[in-house]
């Protein structure tokens, strides 16, 4: 049962990582693409962790805590460059 659920949440993350990816390609703004850019990192944060509950590896819920670090100063640092205009 649990199998199901987690690939029923990995069909939906993907289905909400496909607008996140129109958002990114279409912002009329740049804030608009950093905030799809900051979706997608979540959204493929929580993909990772499906798969490694599917699978049962948790070695891939460690990539994704590195993975989210990253994201998160890489959202930071751009977010203050557009906030500054460095």
């Amino acid at each position: 049962m649990a199998d199901i659920i987690y690939a029923i949440s990995t069909y939906v993350a993907l289905a909400a990582l496909l607008l996140a990816f129109v958002r990114l390609l279409l912002g009329p703004r740049a804030v608009d693409r950093v905030v799809a850019m900051d979706t997608l990192t979540i959204i493929s944060l929580s993909l990772i962790v499906c798969i490694a509950c599917l699978r049962g590896r948790t070695i891939y819920i460690d990539i994704a805590l590195v993975y989210g670090l990253i994201s998160f100063v890489g959202i930071v640092a751009i977010a203050r460059y557009l906030e500054r205009g460095m």
